[in-house]
């Protein structure tokens, strides 16, 4: 039946690549598509009916086995790393090949090779932004500083290769022979570029909305509406902290000007908003049966085939499981015999805009310290697919390239704005991945972290010994306070960044007071630490429901902590809707509100501020949230002047403290509007829209409501997506399951005598949508429940899919 509904969702499939919006090239002859002896019939198969019992692969010390669990997670047995990181590229390459060339091949800039003309601004935007320049920065780098690291990396590389070479046009991929291309040969380059996409997708910044802003609304309102602290800061490093460094000089200069320019261009796109990541340890001291508990729970974009492969990589010398990068060495986050670590974005402003001023139109030369310096150009050739080549240049100043000039997105003639960002720095992000696979203890875990450069991330940690900790880790910019919030003048010397943090002095904490350490997105510390912290995106709700549990948790399980992980509580509904119903009531009677609003507000008077997939409330809220929150801010949008608007914990503050403030006044009406008012509006605009939801659809329960959809990586393959998943959460809330965004894995693991170990992720571990280990982990992850992810032994007698032995 699998191989029926396959071959239907094959033929919408395909149909979609010709017809739809993407406008996808040349589509390969449907008879090579339907040729049974090398078309889409020979991907309508499950890993285990074809598995091979042995495998030979080139350039092996030793042979290496893999042991397929029941859900296609290998665990591969090696002798040594060599060998190890080869038959993990190999391996990787047979189940996600077509995964990590399109992702690398994003990250580059190369879409268009795929799609033609419509992927070219893309391609652009991409290019310009210096992906590739920074992983070319990173080849150098570790080639001439690391060759260990380099060689492991080329063992990789070599494995995917020698399957690429070994593949057959009957294996090929399915999307290979939908979108008409194949697969190139791995490199080093490329799997550093995917930690520098890795990179991309977790950084964002809004330099030039808030330099809009501030011309709006003047630099008095910037500053009350979007504080440098929240009132309720509950950092990730304990508030508590006594800082026992001395810290690097730094002092704002004197009479700083910022460039008085008004910006329209299209800015770069942002992470989405209230969605991030969860990671957590508690000490021995917290739990039930005296061993530390650590969790993680990355949210990023939901996808098919998903973000992660799940892998167990052992030699003699240790033995690593958890999830991997498809592309990049090692496990990113997991556990092994000694230490756990789990990852969080640490949303910390790397990213700054600089104005340029250039010479001449020739744009070899541009202003800085008053005079003409010289600037390097870079030649990108973008290959379009059925059409020529797309020839763009780059300018490169010592700040970083000029993305918006006058050839892109610039509406004038004088538009020259250059980035600077970490992410463009040497670096060696793969080797610290390298040292926490074998990693025995805190001290190794602070060594592995050193070599971490970008994105900054939160590194939790826990260890059998008991200890656990948590590290702030990134290459930090050291910033006078309000450096870079604001596009700065490239001309001006005092506007450069005055170096860096140095690692060590990076917020951190090792078996705090309090028996826990945590974060979800939130501010790395409060107001005492000594250097300038700023991020336009840090979390206000998740981490204060996580601390608050922890903190009054004793007794704790495992068990606990996946309910934990996937608990549903709305705290910003708890502390906002007392405040909006307070306003309705106040502002109309409630006849005034007529019997569909009655019926709606009965049922909110009634929550219990949980987003279970069966309930109705959280529609009713997220649909009067959404309305308010539009008439308190939009106001001040405009399609061509990009800005940024207070988030949702500023509003609610504003809505409960100064319910009479001139802010929530309509400029477009005669009167003059107060909170109550807005409030009114906006349950009438909620009210019918739920009404027609109802005429049209029926039930607004939370699952139907929201459309918590997986998406394939391709948008037009439909049928290789799946959507409607039942299951509750939304952003904001630990569970940050919302439309296109969640949980893309979560895992739990008992640091004890025996680890006990959980995991899962919304996908499967097969890339061939006509796999039954296509999308078999969805609804167990939908349901918030786990696999079984303990370490194995290659001689344990549990259950096995298949094993494959590789030799020379």
């Amino acid at each position: 039946m699998r191989y029926i509904a396959f071959f239907f969702s094959l033929t919408v499939t395909v149909g979609l690549a010709v017809l739809l919006a993407l406008q996808i090239g040349t589509i390969p002859p449907l008879g090579h598509l339907l040729d049974p002896s090398h078309g889409f019939w020979q991907n309508a198969y499950s890993e285990d009916v074809l598995a091979q019992e042995n495998i030979q692969l080139k350039n092996l010390k030793d042979k290496v086995e893999v042991v397929y669990d029941e859900h296609l997670i290998p665990h591969v047995f090696a002798q040594n790393e060599e060998d190890l990181y080869r038959v993990q590229g190999y391996v990787t390459a047979q189940h996600r090949l077509w995964q990590m060339e399109f992702q690398t091949m994003a990250a580059a800039g190369r879409i268009s090779e795929i799609v033609g003309p419509a992927a070219i601004e893309l391609d652009r935007m991409t290019r310009r932004k210096g992906l590739a320049y920074s992983a070319e920065q990173a080849v150098h780098h570790i080639r001439n500083n690391d060759p260990e690291t380099y060689r492991l990396i080329e063992a990789y590389s070599d494995g995917v290769n020698q399957y690429i070479d070994g593949l057959s046009r009957a294996r090929l991929p399915l999307e290979y022979k939908i979108l008409a291309y194949k697969p190139e040969h791995w490199s080093v380059y490329k799997s550093l570029l995917l930690l520098k996409y890795m990179a991309d997708m977790l950084v964002g910044d809004k330099d030039l909305e808030y330099t809009n802003m501030r011309q709006l609304i003047g630099e008095s309102l910037i500053d009350k509406l979007f504080p440098l602290f929240p009132e309720e800061n509950d950092p990730v490093i304990e508030a508590e902290k006594i800082w026992d460094f001395e810290p690097l000089p730094i002092k704002k200069p004197e009479g700083i000007v910022y460039p008085d320019e008004k910006i329209l261009v299209k800015t770069l796109a942002q992470p989405e908003p209230g969605v991030g990541s969860n990671n957590w340890a508690v000490s021995p001291r917290k739990t039930k049966n005296g061993a530390a508990i650590l969790a993680n729970d990355p949210h990023l974009s939901l996808n098919l085939p998903s973000l992660w492969f799940a892998m167990q990589l052992s030699t003699p010398q240790y033995t690593v499981k958890g999830a991997t990068l498809p592309g990049a060495l090692g496990i990113i986050s997991g556990f092994n015999e000694n230490i756990a670590w789990g990852v969080t974005n640490a949303t910390r402003d790397t990213r700054d805009w600089y104005s340029i001023q250039f010479k001449d139109e020739s744009r070899t030369e541009y202003l800085y310290n008053d005079r003409w310096i010289q600037s390097t150009f870079r030649i990108e050739e973008i290959k379009v697919k059925s059409q020529p080549a797309f020839i763009d240049t780059v300018v490169y100043t010592h700040h970083g390239p000029v993305v918006f000039d006058k050839t892109f997105r610039g509406e004038r003639q004088d538009v020259n704005f250059a980035l600077k960002w970490t992410a463009h720095l040497e670096s060696n992000e793969q080797k610290t991945f390298l040292l926490l696979n074998k990693g025995k203890n805190h001290e190794d875990y602070l060594d592995a972290l050193n070599h971490f450069t970008s994105p900054a991330q939160n590194f939790v940690f826990a260890s059998r010994t008991g200890d656990i900790g948590m590290k702030v880790q990134g290459r930090f910019p050291l910033k006078w306070e309000g450096q870079g919030k604001f596009l700065m003048d490239g001309n001006n010397p005092a506007f450069e960044w005055q170096g860096y943090i140095p690692f060590e002095q990076n917020p951190s904490t090792f078996n705090p007071e309090r028996g826990f350490v945590s974060s979800a997105n939130q501010h790395s510390t409060a107001a005492s630490y000594p250097y300038y912290i700023f991020d336009d995106s840090f979390e206000h709700y998740r981490n204060r429901r996580l601390n608050n549990i922890l903190r009054e948790s004793e007794n704790i399980t495992i068990e606990d902590m996946k309910r934990l992980q996937f608990d549903q509580y709305h705290l910003h509904a708890a502390e906002a809707l007392p405040i909006m119903m307070h306003l309705l009531q106040k502002g109309v009677g409630l006849e005034d509100i007529g019997e569909d609003g009655s019926k709606y507000l009965d049922q909110l008077v009634q929550w219990n501020f949980n987003t279970f997939p069966n309930q109705e409330e959280p529609a009713l809220f997220q649909t009067w949230w959404k309305h308010l929150y539009k008439l308190i801010w939009t106001k001040w949008e405009n399609d061509s002047f990009p800005i940024v608007l207070p988030n949702k914990y500023q509003t609610v503050k504003l809505l409960h403290n100064e319910p009479e403030s001139e802010l929530f006044d309509l400029p477009e009406t005669p009167e003059t509007e107060v909170a109550m008012d807005l409030v009114k509006l906006a349950f009438d605009a909620m009210t019918s829209e739920m009404k027609e939801w109802e005429t049209n659809k029926g039930s607004y329960d939370w699952a139907a409501f929201k459309g918590t959809r997986i998406m394939h990586l391709v948008p037009n393959f439909m049928s290789f997506s799946r959507k409607n998943i039942y299951t509750g959460g939304y952003g904001g809330i630990l569970n940050a399951t919302g439309e296109r965004h969640g949980a893309s894995w979560r895992f739990v693991v008992e640091m004890g005598n025996e680890i006990n170990a959980f995991g899962i992720y919304p996908g499967g571990q097969s890339g061939n949508p006509g796999s039954k280990f296509y999308d078999n982990f969805i609804k167990i992850w939908a349901n918030g429940e786990y696999v079984n992810f303990n370490l194995r032994k290659n001689t344990d007698n549990q259950k096995v899919l298949f094993v494959t032995t590789f030799k020379n």
